[in-house]
């Protein structure tokens, strides 16, 4: 019997030892995990995530609508207290309507016809009334040039313009204004005598004029339809 090597049979059984527990560890083959790295990880079974829906900002309710101020308040620095319901049954027609516009826009109304009325421009009388007051306005050029005379007058001052009336017959709003002024008019014969009136001389003058308009139309102009001279 030959002679062993105890040394090497004991190397040997160490060997063994070892690659038998390499192969209890690893395994002969990779088990489906992928090769050269390691298995996906797998989440731990358990109750589903809730799924959230997207937080919608929230919706701002319209601001409301400011609130009118009392009639005392909102009408008695432009119009005389008769004048206040009528006012107010215009604005819930028209709500655009604000009496200082209004009352700007008959100032200059005033101006331009008091001066279209003395040069005898009838186009712009005609573009600024009714056809009522245009007639009588129409008339009396129409007898002053008949007669040869000629008017010169001068809007010295507007001292004042206050609403004395207003009222609303259905789409029809009328409003009535009492304008303060300060005139100066003359007129002239054919010769350039003064037949009335004085080139120098300022008179004041009270006048109650009435506008009216369809709260309907898109046009925002106001029409003069009578015309009534007061005392100052």
């Amino acid at each position: 019997m030959p002679d062993i090597d105890l040394p090497t049979v004991i190397f040997a059984l160490v060997a063994l030892f070892v690659a038998f527990k390499l192969r209890s560890v690893l395994g002969m083959r990779n088990q489906g995990r992928p090769p050269g790295g390691l298995a996906p990880l797998r989440r731990a079974p358990g109750p589903a995530s809730p799924v959230v829906a997207p937080r919608e900002p929230p919706v701002e309710a319209p601001a409301p609508p400011p609130a009118l101020p009392p009639v005392v308040d909102r009408w008695k620095t432009v119009a005389e207290p008769d004048a206040w319901s009528g006012l107010d049954a215009i604005a819930a027609a028209d709500s655009s309507f604000t009496a200082q516009a209004f009352l700007s826009g008959a100032r200059a109304a005033y101006d331009m016809v008091v001066h279209a009325f003395a040069a005898g421009d009838t186009a712009t009388l005609q573009s600024l009334m009714a056809p009522e007051a245009f007639a009588n306005f129409d008339a009396a050029i129409r007898a002053r040039a008949a007669a040869g005379h000629t008017m010169t007058t001068t809007v010295v001052s507007i001292d004042g313009a206050t609403i004395a009336g207003a009222q609303r017959d259905g789409p029809t709003a009328q409003i009535s204004v009492r304008f303060a002024s300060k005139l100066a008019s003359v007129t002239r014969d054919s010769a350039g005598a003064v037949v009335d009136g004085s080139p120098t001389e300022v008179v004041d003058h009270v006048d109650l004029w009435t506008f009216v308009r369809d709260v309907r139309s898109r046009d925002p102009n106001w029409r003069l339809t009578a015309t009534q001279s007061e005392r100052p």
